[in-house]
């Protein structure tokens, strides 16, 4: 199960009710940080999220907008005595140059951080219990990246295969859980003997700030979740949204609907738009199950059920 909020949707400057640029990923007790704009840590307190026990943070680019809450929220994590390790990515370009400056705002810190700037177009990362990171450049004025957070699903376990390769039924748990197991012959079998295909997992794709892109679609393509930045509403500023590297709420529809996500929520709005939801039908003209998200929006995704199926003697 993944678990995402957001923590700020709004671009430029905090407002009382809206914080700049900030998501949470939590995935077995880990937490992954998504941006940490000015007013992330008051607006995670009201939405419940402990940034204490954040495991990695992701930047997409380093406006102030996405970033101005860093060295504070470092310092937070220092006060209250965070020990452990704290993972650092974002986009190559200006990397040490930025994160040594956020750092060095933030003081001594009682914890490692573990810089690791995207590798290229397409990096890949590897975080924990199979959760991986995927990434892909973004359409804005500075270099941004977009992140895909993919959870593989294994296949169904075989029973009948484990027994007629001669595993005994007490070592049944190991082959589930990956693991090799002897036969009763001395053979040994691999997990992927018993195991049928893999099943749909789970994906949640992460990108602002953007305009549309022809490589987009495709890496959200079939995502549980995609957050999108939608900075302008209506199409009257479809110049400025271009200026400036944004998108608007029906763009945002209509790359939902290539990419055939299953989800949707906006994100990133302007100062000037006070109403997303009086708005949102501009995305749904292309995408009908688009969302307004806002500070505090909350989402449990859990494995696809399957239904069990009945075979008569």
């Amino acid at each position: 199960m993944l678990e995402v909020t957001l923590i700020g949707t709004g671009a430029t400057m905090p407002m009382p009710e809206r914080a700049t640029a900030a998501c949470a990923i939590q995935y077995k007790g880990r937490n992954i940080l998504l941006d940490c704009g000015e007013g992330t840590q008051a607006a995670a307190r009201r939405a419940g999220v402990s940034l204490v026990k954040i495991d990695a943070i992701c930047l997409t680019h380093y406006h102030g907008d996405h970033i101005f809450g860093l060295p504070g929220l470092l310092q937070t994590m220092a006060s209250q005595g965070r020990t452990q390790p704290v993972l650092l990515t974002g986009p190559a370009e200006e990397y040490e140059k930025t994160i040594s400056l956020l750092l060095a705002l933030a003081g001594p810190l009682p914890f490692e951080i573990i810089r690791r700037p995207i590798a290229g177009p397409a990096d890949q990362q590897a975080l924990w219990d199979g959760l991986r990171l995927e990434t892909c450049p973004l359409e804005h004025r500075v270099p941004s990246v977009g992140y895909r957070f993919v959870l593989p699903r294994a296949g169904r376990f075989l029973p009948q295969q484990a027994q007629a390769l001669g595993v005994p039924q007490s070592l049944w748990g190991s082959l589930q859980k990956g693991k090799p197991a002897a036969a009763l012959d001395g053979s040994i079998v691999q997990s992927r003997q018993v195991m049928g295909p893999a099943r749909a997992g789970l994906t949640v794709v992460y990108a602002t700030d953007t305009g549309p892109c022809a490589h987009l679609p495709e890496f959200a393509k079939g995502a549980d979740l995609l957050i999108c930045d939608a900075t302008y509403a209506g199409e009257e500023e479809l110049d400025k949204a271009q200026l400036y590297g944004h998108s608007t709420f029906a763009q945002c529809g209509q790359l939902a609907a290539q990419a055939g996500v299953k989800q949707l929520w906006l994100t990133h709005y302007s100062g000037a738009l006070t109403d997303p939801q009086s708005e949102l039908y501009r995305a749904q003209k292309a995408f009908p199950k688009a969302q307004a998200g806002f500070d505090g929006k909350h989402l449990q995704l859990k494995f696809p059920a399957e239904c069990a199926s009945v075979t008569k003697k």
